[in-house]
């Protein structure tokens, strides 16, 4: 589909709309930065003087998990602090409506879909709200604040925070089975998406009659590859983003403007 048949006719929209069954969201950061969650890119990318890329990987956890754990930290008790918008609020709606299977596909970790009452929902890249043992391995939820008492009023975010000694790896949060280390439950740079995790999203995905993106910037792989795929099937699929995106002249539609507003004008039932 070439940029000039992408279209912003919201009353062509939403016939098709009424008409769908089986309704996947594809979520990305820019849902969740109009409730104040920060995005890994441009100038909400960064936490003290550390660009936020660089501390979500492995290798990073291993040489300094005390760093990365506050960081973590940080973001799960910001998160804390901020609660669902209009757009999440407006898709979470969908699955109180008979007849729609309606399935959320989200690149965020901030759980901000399940707050909002969406309860089919995929999370590619993970939680915040999750915890993975290194030892053994088991996956876990914790919702606890802090997550361990030696985080405890730590993990400020400005460069010019107060240096404090590296809390030992004993004190970091552990185990409640084996007592290993525990690591945030995120697919972190350099890491594959969960076998299962993809397999799930490709059965929905597969299944679709009508697909949404919003918030997404349409470069973070795989994702970026699930809706022009959906589009090359002859499935409409409808962009809500701020800009076009890389994949924006693929699409039946793109509404531009804020996901608050955009997505529950579009979403809404005359």
């Amino acid at each position: 589909m070439s940029s000039e048949e992408t279209s912003s006719n919201m009353p062509a929209f939403k016939e098709i709309f009424k008409a769908a069954k089986r309704i996947v969201i594809l979520s990305g950061a820019g849902i969740s930065a109009e409730s104040g969650i920060p995005t890994f890119r441009g100038s909400g990318g960064f936490w003290r003087t550390y660009r936020s890329q660089d501390l979500a990987s492995y290798g990073a956890f291993r040489r300094d998990p005390s760093l990365v754990w506050e960081f973590y930290h940080y973001r799960r008790e910001l998160v804390f602090t901020k609660k669902p918008n209009a757009a999440h609020h407006a898709v979470a709606s969908l699955e109180a409506q008979c007849n729609r299977q309606v399935t959320v596909i989200t690149q965020n970790v901030d759980g901000l879909h399940q707050s909002a009452g969406s309860k089919n929902v995929i999370e590619l890249h993970g939680s915040l709200f999750k915890t993975r043992c290194l030892s053994c391995g088991e996956i876990k939820e914790n919702k606890d604040s802090p997550i361990c008492p030696a985080l405890e009023g730590r993990g400020a975010p400005e460069a010019d925070a107060p240096s404090r000694d590296c809390i030992p790896e004993a004190l970091l949060p552990r185990c409640k089975k084996c007592s290993g280390l525990l690591r945030p439950h995120i697919v972190w740079f350099g890491e594959n998406l969960e076998t299962s995790v993809l397999a799930k999203a490709g059965e929905a995905l597969d299944e679709c009659d009508l697909c949404l993106v919003i918030g997404t910037s349409s470069v973070v792989y795989p994702a970026a590859m699930f809706a022009p795929q959906v589009a090359e099937r002859g499935v409409p699929v409808a962009e809500f983003n701020m800009e076009p995106t890389p994949a924006t002249h693929q699409f039946m539609f793109h509404f531009e403007g804020p996901c608050g507003t955009t997505v529950p004008e579009a979403l809404k039932l005359d």
